[in-house]
């Protein structure tokens, strides 16, 4: 992905350059920095209410349940 909007920064069109260089560096990290510290990081601080579900989810969860067979897992 960054090797195709890198592919941008070769236009004549300077807009397409300055959307190349901005995809260039967004996607990396958004891939490091955001997915790897601050997605965790944000889930860590707020606990519980990080899985919250709407209403009708938690009466179908409720109704049916949902229970991990017991076992070993890898």
């Amino acid at each position: 992905m960054v090797i195709s909007f890198a592919a941008l920064m070769a236009a004549q069109v300077s807009v397409m350059r300055l959307f190349g260089f901005g995809l260039t560096v967004a996607v990396p990290v958004d891939a490091t920095l955001v997915r790897m510290l601050l997605v965790p990081a944000f889930m860590h601080l707020l606990g519980r209410v990080n899985w919250w579900a709407p209403k009708p989810l938690a009466r179908l969860h409720n109704r049916f349940g949902v229970a991990e067979a017991p076992g070993v897992t890898s």
